[in-house]
């Protein structure tokens, strides 16, 4: 069987996982929004690095022909053919593919190519892999990476050669070999043997996050020491193997504010409210107060005026106004699929706001970069946007700020961890129930809408994308409520 690249970088991380990957793929965990997200950004700017090196020939995938797929690279070689994309070698029981691979002279360079914006360690690992077995077939000269420039900005049409930057990494991968070859022997041992006794650690989560955790995280019990609030994954870990696992066993280390406020509230079940600083913080709110929340679309690979790689783009908003009555009245806004959707994002925003009151967000400064995003982008729009941005205040603040804390926050403060504590019962409040669940989820969602041409399907799936945004400003409008009742009533608790 096949060692490839990408099992060899899975095996640098932890052997353990290589060798579930191995003989146990059944216990993976099938890959969320956001790795699928990932594997198409990576397709897309795979496809774009070809024209960098045009008129070349690919190699087709099967997994089920690789032997095939090496013996046509090689044809093609000795056919005088200068360009190959995904060109395949094996050597021994090692295989790569490399992305691109580029004629020069009597040497062959290859890039390898990756939708992040910069070299990463792993990247020198990838390559010095596929050094190891290209150059055991064929004579090369140098070894590359392409990757995003995110200084580029999309004008009149995209540059490739200005949106890639080629990074010459031949010296590192090079260098790399000897340390390759040892890693090689460990890891070809290790398949050999039964499965591997390793304990979790920081080789769960970088550079990626393991699709065996599911497996070897089962025993871990909820709430952990792996919740606590902004602790170093490193002391999480020293913590977890000395035995401090529950938050009993955590009482008496010295924490910060925050994770002592969270171990204690667990273990006394007890909410904690300041009742002082919570009311100068919903006093310091003007009506009608304006809860929003933007939803967003980003891409490696920019595509509309102005847009630069990963910049995230508002395609849809969601407005709750929250009169000092009680009144409650909701507008929002999904833009067309089909048209870059700033222009119209800004001009009904700037419509459906009221021009006097608070801009509630929740984690303001994402808010705060999509008006912005929609003010650069819409110059006859941008005063009015501008002026949006005195007015917001943060609902995070009062959570953050230890103002009030519930002992089932379990050291999170996301809108979705605070929502299920406050209201436990509430149907209305329940993501999960929803086919959007999440802000990843709606970006995906959205960028599929311009491929479906059932006019019922799009019309459900534009009602799914209403229903996600809507639910992220209502929540906000429940919270706000339940702070202001305790508040006013002087409560300590629910």
């Amino acid at each position: 069987m096949h060692l490839s690249k990408s099992q060899y970088i899975r095996g640098l991380q932890c052997h353990k996982a290589l060798w579930l990957y191995r003989y146990r793929r059944d216990l993976m965990a099938e890959p969320d929004a956001n790795r699928l997200a990932m594997f198409a950004s990576g397709h897309e700017v795979g496809e774009l690095a070809k024209s960098l090196f045009p008129g070349g020939t690919e190699i087709e995938f099967d997994h089920n022909r690789f032997d095939a797929m090496a013996k046509q690279t090689a044809d093609l070689i000795d056919s005088g053919v200068d360009v190959i994309y995904e060109a395949t070698f094996s050597s021994g029981d090692l295989l790569v593919m490399a992305d691109i691979l580029v004629r020069d002279g009597d040497r062959w360079n290859f890039y390898e190519v990756k939708s992040s914006t910069r070299v990463k360690p792993y990247h020198l690992h990838d390559a010095a892999f596929q050094w190891r077995v290209l150059n055991d077939q064929i004579l090369l000269g140098k070894a590359h990476v392409v990757h995003i420039d995110n200084r580029y900005q999309l004008t009149d049409r995209l540059d490739p050669e200005q949106l890639l930057k080629i990074v010459d990494v031949t010296v590192s991968v090079t260098g790399m070999q000897a340390g390759l070859e040892q890693n090689l022997q460990s890891m070809q041992t290790m398949l050999q043997g039964d499965e591997p006794d390793i304990a979790i650690g920081m080789q769960c989560n970088t550079p990626f996050d393991c699709d065996f955790k599911g497996d070897c995280w089962q025993s871990v019990p909820r709430p952990s020491v792996f919740d606590l609030y902004q602790l170093k994954g490193e002391r999480k870990f020293e913590l977890f193997h000395r035995g401090m696992v529950q938050y009993q066993d955590l009482q008496h280390l010295q924490l910060s504010p925050a994770q002592a406020l969270q171990v204690n509230t667990a273990l006394s079940g007890e909410i904690y409210i300041e009742p002082d600083r919570l009311g100068e913080f919903i006093r310091s709110a003007n009506y009608p107060l304006q809860f929003l929340d933007f939803e967003t679309l980003q891409s490696a690979v920019p595509k509309l005026p102005r847009q630069r790689p990963y910049q995230q783009i508002p395609f849809q908003y969601s407005l709750h106004i929250l009169q000092h009555d009680g009144q409650l009245q909701h507008r929002e806004y999904l833009a067309d699929e089909h048209a870059d959707p700033r222009p119209a994002v800004a001009r009904q925003l700037l419509q459906d706001i009221e021009a006097a009151g608070s801009i509630v967000a929740y984690s303001q400064s994402t808010e705060i970069a999509a008006i912005n995003t929609l003010a650069n982008a819409c110059p006859e729009q941008a005063a009015g946007l501008r002026r949006l941005t005195p007015r917001f205040i943060d609902l995070l603040t009062p959570f953050r700020g230890l103002m009030y804390y519930h002992p089932d926050f379990n050291g999170s403060f996301s809108i979705k961890s605070i929502l299920p504590a406050m209201f436990p019962a509430d149907e209305e409040a329940d993501y999960k129930r929803l086919e959007v669940q999440d802000g990843r989820m709606a970006m995906s969602v959205y960028a599929g809408l311009v491929k479906l041409r059932d006019a019922d399907e799009r019309r459900h799936t534009r009602a799914a994308l209403r229903a996600y945004c809507r639910l992220d400003t209502l929540a906000m409008v429940k919270v706000w409520r339940r702070l202001t009742a305790l508040v006013e009533s002087g409560d300590q608790g629910d």
